[in-house]
């Protein structure tokens, strides 16, 4: 027990210098801690005087600064303002001087004024004295006289003018054909065009005339629905190992002429065949058409057609005028009337489309009845094209008035187009009855001696009796023959009519 009470007192004390010694740690512990608080605090006061200085040393600075700005910019509007007080000094003294001076003038103006009203006076006296003196000479009035002067003017005037409009309208000529002509040479030498003549192709050979039986089939069935099916009609005759096939639509010509080649190439023919056939070729033929429309639109520049005007378009690719391809004509008729309305400054386009389409009425002319112009020009109207397109379609043949420089280009390229060298050609027999008629037609006139139709018919040369026809009368001969000609005959191009008029005196010296 002592022992236990021993380690209880030992342990109490050792708690109690234990507790003394923590407090004295902590006290010197906090005392450290103060003195550091109150130096941060000192040093922190410190520096926030030495910054309050500097602020207020910088403020100070800017302060002066912008004084110093100040005072300068009141120094330069001050000058500016003595500089302004100075010119308006000068002007107000430049003013006076000049308001002086116009007084002056004024003075001046007013002494001439009344001189000037003086010699006026003096003048209409002297004038009228004058005119007093020449009503005693002449015998006239004034207002008689004045008349007089203006009729005679009136009438040099009108003369002197007369002759200069002649002058004018001579040169005019002269240039305006002169201009013509180098725009149609121009235009044909910048197309080119072929120089042969196309044939319509309608005549099939065949490898032997033992398929003509075939052909025609038992009892003709063959041939009835070969007819039937193409619209055409099949001519199987005599000439050897060919058969011909007849149609006015050029497009049923073709599709049968198509069909009748593949039914000669395959040998099968028996009416199932020929239908098989007739379809193919309908397509074939029907593709052909599209793809010559597409291709004429395209070459030309044109792509904003209707679909249906450049399938007719396409349907011309069968089409032929005195032996002319009538869908060449019409690109031809295209490129020659782009090149000459660019020549002139114009817009080639609206030439170029009125071109192309000008023949367009004879795709269906068998079908309709009707001038080919007015029915391409129906059709170019219905489809909507531009009414000026439309009245170049209807003109090109003289159908209407021409009323536009479109017009006028058409129908130039047109005639360039059908009357070149080997663009058209006729038969034999039709050549012939032509040149007759020509010379039948001048023959029928009195006073005409002879008549030579030359240039493959393109010129008639009429030779007249001096004693019956006088020069006068020669110039109205060739106009009447002329007038005849185009009332009475078909042709291509246009026919130049000359008349000859000889005389001669012979004598014999012996």
């Amino acid at each position: 027990m002592p022992e236990i009470i021993w380690l209880v007192i030992g342990a109490v004390a050792g708690i109690a210098l234990g507790f003394v010694a923590t407090r004295l740690l902590a006290s010197s512990a906090t005392k450290r801690a103060a003195e550091e608080a109150a130096s941060v605090v000192e040093n922190a006061k410190q520096q926030a005087e030495t910054m309050r200085r500097e602020a207020v040393i910088e403020a100070k600075d800017q302060a002066l600064k912008y004084k110093q700005e100040v005072e300068d910019a009141n120094k330069e509007r001050m000058r500016e303002v003595r500089s302004a007080e100075n010119r308006i000094t000068q002007r107000e003294e430049s003013l006076d001087r000049r308001s002086e001076t116009l007084d002056a003038r004024e003075h001046q103006i007013s002494s001439l004024q009344g001189q000037i009203e003086r010699r006026e006076r003096d003048l209409d006296e002297a004038e009228a004295e004058m005119g007093r003196r020449l009503e005693r000479v002449a015998g006239m009035t004034p207002d008689e006289a004045k008349e007089e002067l203006l009729d005679t003017i009136r009438d040099e005037v009108t003369h002197e003018s007369a002759a200069i409009i002649r002058d004018a309208e001579a040169r005019t000529k002269a240039e305006a054909d002169k201009k013509a002509r180098m725009i149609l040479s121009l235009a044909i030498q910048r197309v080119a065009a072929d120089h042969s003549a196309e044939n319509t192709v309608s005549a099939i050979h065949i490898p032997s005339d033992d398929l003509k039986g075939r052909i025609i089939g038992r009892e003709g069935r063959n041939i009835r629905s070969f007819e039937q099916l193409t619209g055409t009609n099949l001519i199987i005759d005599d000439t050897p190992e060919c058969v011909t096939i007849s149609c006015f639509d050029p497009v049923r010509r073709e599709i049968g002429r198509v069909t009748m080649e593949n039914l000669v190439a395959d040998g099968r023919i028996h009416p199932a065949r020929i239908e098989e056939m007739y379809g193919k070729a309908v397509q074939l033929v029907n593709q052909r058409v599209q793809e010559a429309g597409e291709q004429a639109a395209f070459d030309t520049g044109i792509h904003d057609l209707h679909p249906e005007l450049v399938r007719t378009l396409g349907r011309l690719r069968y089409r032929t005028s005195y032996g002319q391809n009538v869908l060449n004509h019409s690109l031809e008729v295209a490129y020659l009337s782009g090149v000459m309305a660019s020549e002139l400054g114009l817009d080639p386009i609206p030439a170029k489309r009125a071109g192309l389409l000008h023949d367009l009425g004879k795709a269906v002319d068998h079908e309709v009845e009707g001038s080919h112009a007015v029915i391409g020009a129906d059709l170019a109207r219905r489809f909507g094209e531009r009414v000026e397109i439309v009245h170049a379609i209807e003109a090109h043949h003289g159908d209407v008035d021409p009323n536009t420089v479109i017009d006028v280009l058409v129908q130039a390229a047109d005639a360039i187009s059908a009357a070149r060298p080997g663009a058209r050609k006729e038969t034999l027999d039709a050549y012939i009855k032509r040149l007759e008629k020509l010379e039948e037609i001048a023959n029928a006139h009195e006073g005409v001696e002879r008549t030579y139709a030359i240039q493959a018919g393109r010129e008639v040369r009429v030779m007249v009796k001096p004693e019956v026809v006088d020069e006068a009368q020669s110039v109205v001969l060739a106009h009447d023959i002329a007038h005849q000609i185009e009332s009475e005959m078909q042709y291509p191009g246009q026919v130049k009519v000359v008349v000859i008029r000889e005389s001669r005196a012979v004598d014999y010296a012996k």
